[in-house]
């Protein structure tokens, strides 16, 4: 390979990030009080299981404790990114994608002749997606599925000459590779960001979007079931209301204020970026809802106990990555 060619220093730049990342303390320390919370979490809720009585306070209970447990997964997932380096997180987070849009095409009615463009979507948009990133050309890794995976779709379900519900087909297809693949790769991609001052500690903004906007929808949960009445939607979530909506994205943005020393934000910047990364978060719960609604389904999948799908645990972290990223990016990299 010719070392004239563009992309050969990327692809050295690519090798690199299989070195695990230099260990940070702070971010250590950060994770160990996650942790800790873990624990508190389901200590007290093996000791409500025991206390608790009524069948509301029961189910109210149980809930919580299998949304502990899969946290406990999840945290596992997010520790094992942040031990392998840049690139085994690319690949995590690919694998992430894979699984989501299989429990995403999993609800959508397809038809043979769109099984061609679903291997395609599955086995070259989404590694030369992740792949992209791992070169660092952002260049083409922002506009590859907007625009050619785009274009491609519906060109190749039209080859096949089946035109029943043509554009019905195209979309669904379409929007599952935005929101599972395009969507969440960003968060990824967050290691390639070049902060001025903020070397060797990209880590901690993927950290910081995971945590805001998990968290956010756990505290949206626990405040609507402290003081929820003003159903949001019903006919889409009955389980959302205004108050638990209200509560969750104010605890969230305070969370995410008070967490501005781990991040090149100043607290009022904090403030107001996790503020947006929770508001997304909302809105990607809302239309992740309705659409399983719409296929009649309670979950996307049934892979992490107590929440579903994959795609229902991403389902915030998918809509707001990439607005992160890129005011991350247009107002902190120059």
């Amino acid at each position: 390979m010719s070392a004239g060619w563009p992309g050969y220093r990327a692809l050295q730049v690519a090798a690199a990030g299989w070195i695990p990342q230099i260990k940070d303390p702070q971010l250590a320390y950060l994770f160990g009080g996650v942790l800790g919370v873990l624990i508190f979490a389901s200590v007290t809720g093996a000791i409500l299981a025991k206390t608790a009585k009524g069948d509301a306070a029961r189910a109210t209970i149980d809930n919580l404790n299998a949304r502990t447990r899969a946290w406990w997964k999840m945290c596992a997932i997010f520790a094992l990114t942040l031990l392998i380096g840049r690139i085994g997180s690319l690949i995590l987070f690919a694998l992430m994608s894979l699984l989501a849009l299989r429990e995403y095409i999993t609800l959508m009615p397809t038809r043979r002749a769109d099984h061609r463009t679903l291997i395609w979507s599955f086995f070259f948009i989404t590694p030369l997606q992740y792949y992209l990133i791992g070169i660092r050309w952002y260049g083409l890794f922002a506009i590859m599925i907007p625009v050619f995976a785009f274009l491609f779709i519906p060109t190749r379900i039209a080859l096949t000459g089946d035109t029943e519900h043509f554009l019905e087909r195209a979309a669904k297809i379409q929007f599952g590779i935005m929101v599972c693949l395009y969507s969440l790769s960003y968060a990824p991609a967050l290691l390639m960001l070049k902060i001025p001052g903020f070397e060797g500690r990209d880590a901690r903004l993927l950290f910081y979007l995971v945590l805001v906007a998990q968290m956010s929808d756990v505290l949206k949960y626990v405040w609507g079931k402290l003081i929820g009445k003003h159903k949001i939607v019903p006919q889409v979530s009955p389980n959302k209301t205004w108050e638990g909506f209200c509560g969750g994205v104010l605890t969230a943005t305070a969370l995410g204020a008070a967490l501005w020393w781990i991040t090149p934000f100043t607290p009022l910047e904090a403030a107001g970026i996790s503020l947006v990364i929770a508001l997304l978060g909302a809105a990607g719960g809302l239309v992740m809802s309705a659409i399983k609604r719409d296929a009649d389904v309670k979950d996307f999948g049934a892979m992490i106990e107590g929440h579903g799908g994959i795609l229902d645990r991403i389902d915030s972290l998918c809509f707001a990555a990439p607005i992160f990223f890129h005011v991350v990016r247009y107002c902190f990299v120059p």
